[in-house]
């Protein structure tokens, strides 16, 4: 009992219902009950039937009236436990065949541990046997000694359906937390689920519109120049086939880095700062006029995460441009420093016709707005003297 009154209450903060924790009876269980309280009876009354006396007709017919009534009592323990509990064991003061409906219904009621019932039980029990006993005509044992023995059985049931009630409550805690626990663990699955998505979604755009957009606008321009040579349309082609080519590299290495055979998300190294170079001299070999600054020569302890944002932010900002604005000139500038962070500037004139065919999804500077915002930086965007100004801000470790 103790073992579990520990565990009890170091797992427990509050009480259960009783009716929540009790079991439900199946008829095995009810019949076990019942062949234990006939046995208990029946071991009462033959122990006490010779000690009667002269008076043994009146008391056994009072015996089985009240034994009988008790029987009938207790199916109902559970309904009404205190009301069972206090009558049949009442009637144990003038039934020796109530004493087994009265030891069941004592212990039914002690599961429930209501402190002051269960007070209340024992002190009628013990007060019922001495009536019961007192009404004997043979006394084979002293007072005192029947009262330490009835105070002893009346004290071991009593306890015995205590430590019953606290077996069930603490079964029963248990099993709602396992429950619980379940509970918060596909919802864990079910949010890990919906970000893993989240970030996939969020490396197929960053990393694909990069390249489709300049098989868009090459096939666009092929589209709209009715004057070009048969070599001038191989060489387009092949820089269309180029670019789609590296599109399903790019997308390959996506899902690579996102998941390994098994199925389990990976870290595998991305494209960082020191990566920007090669992304500028890519873009601006597809036609786009680009002017690249980048003032951190050391990246140093930059964290990957940061250098990943600054790589994803500053290749949608120059597929925007090549999407709106695929004449001008656009300007990449980065400054920072390890006690301040990293500014990301890209820069470019407006006023430009867009790519001719170049769908926009519009979620562009959203997603370049959240992935800033993962990496703990800011985002933000505006037209300044004719020009869009895309700034962002990203800590040094994120």
């Amino acid at each position: 009992m103790g073992l579990h009154a520990a565990v009890y209450a170091g797992q427990v903060s509050e009480s259960v219902a009783p009716d929540r924790y009790q079991p439900v009876l199946t008829w095995r269980l009810q019949a076990a009950r019942y062949v234990t309280c006939v046995a208990i009876s029946a071991f009462v009354f033959l122990t006490t039937w010779h000690d009667r006396g002269s008076a043994a007709p009146v008391a056994l017919s009072v015996d089985f009236v009240f034994g009988l009534a008790a029987y009938a009592a207790v199916p109902f323990r559970r309904r009404w436990p205190l009301s069972v509990a206090v009558f049949t064991t009442a009637a144990n003061a003038v039934s020796s065949i109530a004493s087994g409906p009265s030891s069941l219904a004592s212990v039914s009621l002690a599961t429930r541990r209501v402190w002051w019932q269960v007070f209340l039980i024992g002190v009628l029990g013990i007060g019922s046997s001495l009536i019961f006993v007192s009404s004997l005509a043979v006394q084979n044992s002293p007072f005192w000694l029947v009262v330490m023995w009835n105070a002893g059985v009346t004290a071991a049931m009593l306890g015995w359906g205590m430590f019953i009630g606290s077996r069930r409550e603490l079964i029963f805690t248990l099993h709602e937390r396992a429950l619980k626990a379940e509970q918060e663990r596909d919802l864990r699955v079910d949010s890990a689920k919906s970000t893993e998505r989240a970030r996939i979604a969020r490396e197929m755009h960053d990393v694909l519109a990069h390249r489709i957009s300049q098989v868009s606008m090459f096939a666009g321009a092929l589209a709209f120049r009715d004057n070009l040579t048969v070599r001038e349309m191989r060489d387009s082609a092949a820089v269309i086939q180029a670019q789609a080519n590296e599109a399903l590299a790019d997308l390959r290495s996506v899902l690579g880095v996102l998941r390994d055979a098994d199925g389990q998300i990976l870290d595998k190294p991305q494209p960082t700062i020191a990566d920007l170079e090669e992304l500028v001299e890519s873009t601006a070999k597809g036609g786009l006029n680009v002017a690249f600054d980048n003032s951190i020569t050391d990246p140093g302890d930059l964290s990957q995460s940061a250098g990943r944002a600054i790589y994803r932010i500053v290749q949608e900002g120059l597929t925007n441009a090549r999407k709106h604005a695929p004449g001008a000139k656009v300007t990449v500038q980065i400054t920072g420093s390890e006690s301040y962070g990293v500014d990301i500037y890209v820069r470019n004139k407006t006023g430009f016709a867009s790519t001719p065919g170049a769908p926009g999804s519009g979620l562009g500077l959203v997603g370049m707005e959240e992935r800033a915002q993962l990496a703990g930086g800011r985002l933000e965007h505006h037209v300044q003297k004719g020009e869009f100004v895309l700034h962002a801000w990203i800590p040094w470790s994120s």
